[in-house]
């Protein structure tokens, strides 16, 4: 195979996505789309990058760690970086004060469990990292990009009265009843920034080329994210811009000449 070559793309339905997308994506017509992903290359297979477009709230969730999770279930380690965020949009991330398992399941039943929740005020740029077992929802009005292990094991506490199936059993098991840690967020202030170095994967935000302390950090496989200009192959056969991603085998082997904000990301 190619050292670098695009990755394809998969546009997911969503009730809480939209039929008309930001720039330069495009909703089929009559289509609600909530998510972009790009399909992991064999190589890079551990690591899942899309993008999140949202019109309503997600259901409040929660997903187990690679250490508790069980046969036929996956760990699932995820972040968020915030590319647009309407007046008023929100995340839920952990609780307002430590609550224990059965307040928990009570509240995820009876709907309280929006009030035990904190929701922070989000805008563009903001980073937030969410450690396995960090209960969470998204609020509307928000355009994401989110960097996870590869995992489709998410518990549902609540979903505003959709019949859709709850997990309340797995996911009080394994959820953690606390606050959301301040450390795990954070909003990009530097030209080259790592932005989440944590347990299962590294994200990095640079603008150009990456200096030589971002570029040691990848010394093999990653994906290259561009969110404003283009990335290359070095050989030419491949390239990216807004909207789409790059696998390569090496940071070496791209060219960041037409590039102007980029993500890259690697698995740790």
């Amino acid at each position: 195979m190619n050292a670098v070559r695009q990755l394809p793309t998969k546009l997911v339905e969503k009730v809480w996505g939209r039929d008309t997308l930001p720039e330069p994506f495009t909703a089929p017509e009559g289509k609600r789309i909530g998510e972009l992903w790009f399909e992991p290359p064999p190589e890079h297979s551990d690591l899942l990058v899309k993008y999140l477009f949202t019109s309503e709230k997600l259901s409040v969730q929660v997903h187990p760690s690679s250490a508790n999770a069980r046969p036929g279930e996956d760990g699932k380690e995820e972040c968020w970086l915030v590319l647009d965020a309407e007046p008023g949009a929100q995340l839920a991330i952990g609780f307002n004060e430590e609550v224990d398992a059965a307040t928990i399941e009570a509240a995820a039943r009876d709907g309280s469990i929006e009030q035990l929740l904190t929701w922070h005020d989000v805008a563009a740029g903001d980073i937030y990292y969410l450690p396995a077992g960090t209960v969470h929802a998204i609020g509307p009005g928000l355009s994401l990009v989110e960097v996870q292990q590869n995992s489709d094991t998410t518990f549902r506490l609540y979903d505003y009265g959709r019949p859709r199936e709850l997990h309340l059993e797995r996911g009080v098991e394994v959820v953690q009843g606390v606050p959301y840690a301040s450390e795990h967020r954070s909003t990009v202030t530097e030209r080259g920034q790592t932005l989440i170095d944590g347990s299962h994967f590294r994200l990095d935000r640079i603008e150009g080329a990456p200096d030589a302390a971002i570029a040691a950090a990848y010394p093999g496989g990653l994906l290259a994210l561009p969110l404003a200009g283009e990335v290359h192959a070095k050989d030419g056969s491949a390239r990216a811009a807004a909207g789409e991603c790059l696998y390569a085998a090496a940071l070496n082997a791209l060219d960041f000449g037409a590039a102007e904000v980029t993500l890259l990301t690697r698995s740790n």
